[in-house]
Order: C-alpha cells, then structure tokens, then sequence
C-alpha cells in the first residue's frame, strides 16, 4: 500500500490522524534517505574497483607488449611472425577497452555519485529542515495558545485584546511552516521518482556502452581470431612433425657412441686432457679445443667453470700430430701433438675419440663412422618387397602396372611405403643440392618471389626427379581438393610430405628447425598445380590482403567514433602499396615449364601474387608486405594442363588483343561480361560458374584484379582476368 495523501487543510485541524498519516512520509523519507547513502557508498567502492582493474589490465596489457617471441633458426614463418606478433595485437585489444572502461570511471562521479548527493542534500535536505521549522513552530504555538486559555475574563480588555492578536499571529505562522512542511515533503516524494533515478539510468546506459564496445570488438577481433587458430594449428602440425624428427636424431647421436663427429664450422672441436707440469708433478686438466684444418690452427681454452673466472685462449700452429704409445705413458687415448716450439700432451675421451682427432689432424688413425638405419613395419616392408620384385621381373612376364589387392594392402599400408620409399632414397626427390635455395625461396617475405622462386628451382630438378615429383603432387593436388571429407588440407599434406620430399644432406637441430619451411616448399606447390598463374595471384593478393589486415586495426590509430550498435569490420587500406623485389622479375622471367612438352613459359611481373587460402596460411602471409596496387592484368588467362607450373604468355605487341584484356568498366557504369574459363569458388564471398557463363551488373571490386558480378541471382567476386565484356 502507498503513502497517503497530505491534504492541505488538515494542517489547519492538525489531527492525530493527519499527524500520523505525516510520520508516514517521515518514515519513507529516513529509509530513502539511508538508502541513498548506501548507494552512495556502494557506488564509490564500485568505481574504485573498478580503477583497481582497469590498473591490472593495463599492467597485463604491458607485459604483453612487453614480450618478444624469439624462436630457433635464423628465419620465421610466416605462422611464427603472426604468433609472435599476436600478443601485441591482444595488448592493443585491451587497452581499447580500457580506454572506454576510462571513460566509464571518469563519467560515473559526474553521472551518479553527483546527482545523488545533490538529491540527498538539497531536497531530502530541505525536508528535513522543514521538520525542524514545522517542530519548533507546533511547540511554540501550543505553549502560548495554553498560556492564552489560562488568562482570566477579568483581565483588563486591552490585555486580552492584545493576547487575542499574539494568538492570531503564532496560529498564522504555525499554518505557514505545517503548509510550507506538507508541500514539501510530498514534493521530496514525487522528486525521487525521476531524479532519484536518472542518475542510475545515464550510469547503467554507460555501463552497457562500455560493454558494447566490448561487443564490437569482439566482432572485428572474430577474423583476425581465425586467422590466429589456423596460424596455432599449421605451428602444432609443425611442431608435431619436427619433434619426431628430432626425437630421431637424438637416438641415432646416442646410438653412434664415440664415433660421432658433429658438423660444424670447426674440422674438430670438443674436450680434451692436456697434461701441463706444476712443481710437485704433472696434472691433467681439462680444455675445451677446437681445430681448422684448413689453416692448421688449434685453439685451447680453459674449462674450468667457476663464477667470476676468465676464459683464457690458447691458439697455436698445428705442425704434426703423433699417436702416443701405450708403453710409453700409463694413461690410455693419449696423443702428442706438435705446435710452434714445443710439444703437447693431450689425453681424448675415448678410442674413437681419439681416431677422430687423429683423422682431422691428418693423424695415422683410420675412422669408421657408423649409420643406423630405423626399421620399418613389417607389413609396409612386405609390400616394398612385393614392389621391387615385381619391377625386376622381365617385361615380358610383367605387366606394365602393378595391381595392388585392397584385401591385402589398406591405404595406410600403401601411402607408408610410399613415404618409407621416398625417405629412404640415397639422395631426397628434390636434391640435396637444391635443398638450402629450396628454404631461402620460402624465407622471403615477397609472396611472388616465393612462388617464382620455387618454379624456377623445380626447373632445375633432374629429369626424372621431376617426373615424380609431377606425378606425386597431381595425386596430393587431387587428395586437398577433398579435403572436407579426407581433412587432408594443404597445409596438412605439407606436414607430412615435407620432410619426405626434402631433408638436409647435415643432420642437425638447426637443420630440422628448417622442416616449417620445407612443409611451406610443398604447400606452394600443392596449391598452384593446375592452376593459372594470373588467377592464383589475384586470389591471392585478395586472400594475403585480408589476412595481412589481420582483420582489425587496433594499432592502427585512434578507432572512429561510432553510432548506434554499428558492428562493422575494420579492414586495412585496400590502396596500400607493397615493396617488391624488382631483381626478381629478370632472373625468373619466361622459365620454361618443366612439366610442360611443350615447353610454355612463365613470366613474373611486380604486381603479381601466388596463390594463397585459409586452408594454408602458413605459406603465404609476410607482415612486412601486402598485395600490391594493380589494375586488370594484361597477360593472357589460360588454363593449365596438369603441371605444376602455370601458363601465361604475354600477347605479342602484333598478335591479335586477347578477349580477356578488355578494359574492365569503372565503378559508375554496370555491365554484362562472359566467363571465358570455368572457375570453382574458394570462399564464400567468390562465385563459382562454368566457361560461357553469362554476368550481369559487373563493376569493379576494391579487391585488385576482382570483379563484383550477378551469376543466377547470387553477387560476389569474380576473377577479372576469367572474363570478357560485351
């Protein structure tokens, strides 16, 4: 039930009920009045917590700038780059929202702390003074109207006269203070409902402001989120890879015992004893040496690992080395080596230790290195068995193929011996000799050079290296393009075919660091067989722009204000221009094609990209680079026949203009094309359409060398070069 009404003229009456219908509203006006301090006090610890977290983020939003990401080997995928770059990205994330957290805090005084204590003061306040005017007035009036009733009729006239005004005028003020009272504390009461609330409202509306902004973001971290995950994703693969091939050096390096020699820039190096002479005897301490053959020089430094100790060097001229005979001294592995004016004692760590040394210095000691080979399943080893028996039958009692059973052989069976095959070949499909230019190809942070590179280094492959190579990435091309029921992607294809296909001639830590790239080596070429070398670059420079955006621009600037709930993608500059290799373009231009017989050539020019997708982000993203500026392409568009180069011939300057180098419309003007090629869409916002397909309303797209274009009633990209103009 309510608070009842306040009637004016009861406070002419000013009856036991009128009195208690006004404590009521005194009542009402307490607790509000209480609850208000709460509030107060409530909203004040919230607006320090909430500097205390918004100081926390920030100092976790530090650290994360903070960090650097240093990883092993002298170049970074381009996965590695995006990772490494990610807690930037986060930190910049976080101090967005920081920033509207700031201004929330800033604006919660002014918006809610303010106008509720300005409330609490001025007009509960000034209800409370009423009461104290409107007390002290009933005293004041009851006292002299009871000394008023206790005069005597007897009174002289003038005196009551005189009394009968006193009366008149503290009644009069008496009504004033209980009307004045009365008028303002229901007015107190109507007040709180809307200035007692709109205080809570503007912070409330702050509060979602603040988290919608946290909405937003969300939405325009989504893409960047993505690309993030397929990055994490392609760097487990990759690790999971090199790990085991790792854990597989590691035993063979124990397995070899002693005899081992570890490559490096030194002939030999390692820990010797080297016996030096003190005055009570001889002592054998420990040095760690190093020995360049090619100059005969041979360092010695002190080993001794102390804190605050000098590493001393000791480098001489290697004149001979001799084994130390075993009667001659009671120590064993012991060898004489012979520098400028003198002769050092030096005791190996073993036999073979010493025969390596031996060796290096052009000692008597012969070496025998060791190699362990691992074993293989017996079922993979049975079908390889099958196979070599099979093609060392005469032609005429075999067939020309080999028809394996799938009752006997499951595809695991078969792609196991494939890949036990490929890694046990002397030499792997793709040279030692190519193996270093192979990696530095794909370190380039141009994705054009990568693509041209790699082509060019195929080239050079032996012949029938790269016959099979052709025939095994058609078949790996094949499997991708299932990969939505095979989940066998691009990327993952270039996990396991990677070190396969390509492995250093030196075994090493550093060398299998070098597998990521390797893995990125065979996704380039998975990804750009049978494929047009114009449309892999324009997709490409769409698919490399959108992921180099990194989908969200927060370390780009200030961010634009806003209206309303507008979730929009911030995207980078489609205008921007990009560093390109300009040597690259004469050393690669028209290479022939290796697979082709008829020998088709290639050209590279600076505006050109290779082909990229979400399936493989790992192969072609670079921070440093973005797609390059660029009108419709001039070449030709044609389709490849399976190779794993790609066929565009530049029209000769008299030859006949080719259809598909018609000028493509300007933004203002809409028109009809004709596919001149079939195409199959790699995202969702491309069009898939078959040769002599017809488009309306095509304009060009702020994507380069894209088109927007209608085909049966859905809108989306098409690629410029695939279509004529009517």
């Amino acid at each position: 039930m309510g608070l009842p009404a306040l009637e004016f003229s009861d406070s002419f009456l000013d009856s036991p009920d009128f009195r208690e219908r006004l404590k009521c509203h005194e009542i009402e006006l307490d607790r509000t009045n209480k609850f208000i301090k709460e509030l107060i006090k409530d909203g004040n610890m919230l607006i320090s917590a909430l500097k205390n977290l918004s100081a926390a983020v920030q100092k976790f939003s530090q650290s994360l700038q903070d960090f650097q990401f240093e990883c092993i080997g002298d170049a970074e995928t381009d996965d590695e780059i995006n990772i490494a770059q990610s807690f930037k990205e986060f930190s910049q994330l976080l101090n967005t929202v920081e920033e509207e957290r700031r201004r929330l805090i800033q604006n919660a005084d002014d918006v809610l702390i303010t106008p509720l204590e300005k409330f609490r003061k001025e007009q509960i306040g000034a209800a409370k003074e009423g009461k104290k005017k409107f007390d002290k007035e009933t005293e004041k009036y009851y006292t002299v109207l009871e000394k008023h009733l206790s005069l005597s009729s007897r009174k002289k006239e003038s005196l009551l006269q005189e009394a009968d005004t006193q009366i008149n005028k503290e009644r009069q003020i008496f009504y004033d203070a209980s009307l004045e009272y009365v008028f303002k504390i229901q007015e107190v009461q109507e007040r709180k409902k809307f200035e007692f609330v709109e205080p809570l409202l503007a912070f409330l509306q702050g509060l979602f402001t603040f988290y919608h902004e946290g909405y937003e973001l969300a939405h325009e971290f989504d893409p960047y989120k993505q690309q993030l995950q397929f990055n994490l994703q392609n760097t487990r693969n990759n690790f999971e890879s090199t790990r085991q091939e790792v854990e597989n050096l590691m035993r063979r390096i124990r397995s070899a015992e002693q005899d081992f020699k570890a490559p490096g820039q030194w002939t030999m190096e390692g820990f010797l004893y080297v016996q030096e002479k003190r005055p009570l005897g001889c002592t054998w301490s420990r040095h760690y040496c190093t020995y360049e053959k090619g100059t005969k020089m041979f360092t010695m430094s002190n080993s001794e690992f102390k804190s605050g100790g000098k590493q001393v060097l000791n480098v001489q001229h290697l004149n001979s080395c001799i084994r130390r005979r075993t009667d001659s001294i009671d120590k064993r592995f012991c060898f004489d080596i012979e520098v400028v004016e003198r002769c050092v004692h030096i005791m190996a760590l073993s036999e073979s230790n010493r025969r390596l040394w031996m060796e290096a210095m052009d000692g008597k000691e012969p070496v025998r290195a060791t190699t362990q080979i691992g074993g293989v399943n017996s079922k993979v080893q049975r079908l390889m068995t099958s196979v070599f028996v099979h093609l060392t039958l005469p032609a005429a009692k075999a067939p020309a193929d080999m028809d394996l059973d799938p009752d006997t052989w499951d595809n695991k069976t078969i792609t196991s011996g494939l890949k036990n095959y490929l890694r046990c070949l002397a030499e792997p499909l793709m040279t030692y000799r190519l193996h270093k230019d192979f990696i530095m190809a794909v370190k380039s942070d141009d994705q054009n050079y990568r693509v041209c590179a790699v082509h060019a280094l195929v080239h050079k492959l032996p012949e029938k290296n790269k016959e099979m190579l052709d025939i095994l990435i058609k078949h790996l091309h094949v499997v991708s393009t299932h990969s939505q029921k095979n989940l066998m992607t691009v990327s993952n294809l270039g996990v396991i075919f990677g070190p396969t296909l390509m492995r250093s001639q030196e075994e090493t830590v550093a060398a299998m660091m070098n597998i990521k790239f390797q893995n990125i080596v065979v996704e380039i070429l998975i990804e750009n067989y049978d494929k047009p070398q114009s449309h892999s670059q324009s997709r490409a420079s769409a698919s490399a722009s959108a992921r180099r955006s990194k989908a969200i621009c927060l370390s780009s600037g200030s961010r634009k204000s806003r209206g309303l709930y507008p979730p929009t993608l911030c995207l980078a500059d489609a205008d921007s221009e990009c560093l390109q290799k300009q040597t690259l373009v004469p050393l690669l231009e028209c290479q022939p094609n290796p697979f082709s017989p008829s020998g088709d050539t290639f050209s590279s020019s600076p505006s050109s990209t290779p082909m990229g997708s979400m399936e493989s982000l790992s192969s072609h993203s670079s921070e440093q680079n973005s797609c390059s500026k660029t009108g419709s392409p001039s070449r030709t568009k044609h389709k490849a026949s399976g190779s794993l180069c790609w066929t565009t011939p530049s029209p000769s300057s008299n030859g006949p203009k080719s259809p598909a180098c018609t000028t493509s419309p300007d933004s203002s003007s809409k028109e009809d094309a004709k596919a001149l090629f079939s195409c199959q869409a790699e995202h969702s916002h491309e069009l898939s359409f078959p040769q002599g397909a017809h488009f309306s309303n095509v304009y060009p797209s702020v994507e380069p060398g894209w088109l927007q274009a209608t085909y049966e009633g859905k809108t989306g990209l098409i690629p410029e070069n695939y279509v004529a103009f009517f």
